[in-house]
């Protein structure tokens, strides 16, 4: 082990040592002899880096076939669980501390290693997005010397649980949610068009996205059914795709010259879309009774009710949107 140190002198002050930076073996020899028992003895130091108070400390705990390093309580009794590694952080260590923490029910778990990888700071980084109330630290290990000192340990906390990491686990636990919902609704409302007939829906798979569509066999035109928590739409779609602003709305006024005809076949009023500021128009008609977080029921009698309403407004609508083919 290199013992040499720098000191720097300046006058009318005293000599400052700069540290030396250890590698861990040179202060631990092996790890399960060493650094283990040292921490153990020694866990404050854990609880100091990641701000929680550790007691009874034990090493070597079996879970079944393997051994967790420590095992340790916080002041409220709650089982804290620390592996420790040399050199690089790897697969094998990080599913040994969800094993861990899984099989003695713990609430926090703690990754003590030499030299943190990159994958697996996201790892424990999206651990603590997690919804199960656990939390999880990544600390970079380290010893370092001051002149002729004793070694000391030097424990950083490169990842561990906060306020974002937990907002951004409840906004990814919403939008699964969200796509679920919308995955289910989708799949009910396909299934229906496929009974019903309405064969321009039946290549269609059902998605998480807020809209399904599809072609009208006119290119940039679609026929478009979109859903939301409580309302649902159905729509022509008209976009010929970019910069063409003004041959959309012209289609568009177009084709509302025989309003009075395609309304009377679809047997409601429509609205007749020229969104200013967007490139798309379209022929849509709103319904705010039902989306994908209603009660089973009530998505049951709007499915129908979209699926019929698709149907319609493709009869209302493939004779006028012909010549544009």
């Amino acid at each position: 082990m290199e013992n040499q140190f720098l000191t720097l002198k300046y006058p009318n002050m005293k000599e400052i040592n700069k540290i030396i930076r250890l590698k861990a073996k040179d202060v631990w020899q092996y790890e399960d002899r060493d650094l283990t028992p040292w921490l153990c003895d020694n866990v404050d130091v854990i609880g100091d880096i990641i701000g929680i108070q550790l007691t009874n400390a034990f090493r070597e705990q079996s879970t079944g076939s393997f051994n967790v390093d420590i095992k340790a309580e916080d002041l409220e009794g709650n089982i804290v669980i620390v592996e420790n590694q040399f050199g690089n952080s790897d697969h094998d260590h990080l599913g040994k501390l969800i094993t861990y923490l899984s099989s003695f029910e713990a609430k926090t778990a703690i990754w003590i290693v030499e030299y943190p990888r990159t994958e697996h700071v996201n790892a424990i980084n999206w651990l603590n997005e997690g919804s199960n109330g656990c939390k999880f630290f990544l600390l970079k290990l380290e010893a370092i010397q001051i002149g002729d000192s004793a070694p000391a340990p030097l424990l950083t906390k490169i990842v561990g649980p906060s306020k974002e990491s937990l907002d951004l686990g409840q906004v990814k636990k919403e939008d699964a949610q969200r796509f679920n919902l919308r995955h289910s609704f989708w799949e009910q409302l396909l299934n229906r068009a496929k009974k019903q007939g309405l064969t321009s829906f039946s290549a269609i798979s059902p998605s998480k996205d807020a809209w399904v569509g599809a072609t009208a066999g006119i290119r940039g035109m679609q026929y478009v059914a979109w859903v939301n928590q409580y309302t649902t739409r159905i729509e022509l779609r008209i976009d010929r795709g970019k910069g063409s602003e003004e041959e959309n709305l012209k289609i568009l006024n177009e084709l509302k010259q025989h309003s009075n005809e395609i309304e009377k076949i679809f047997g409601e009023e429509l609205q007749w879309a020229d969104l200013e500021g967007y490139r798309v128009c379209s022929i849509r008609k709103d319904y705010e009774d039902g989306g994908y977080k209603s009660e089973p029921e009530v998505i049951n009698v709007i499915t129908e009710k979209i699926v019929n309403a698709l149907i319609m407004l493709e009869k209302a609508t493939k004779s006028f949107i012909i010549k544009y083919k």
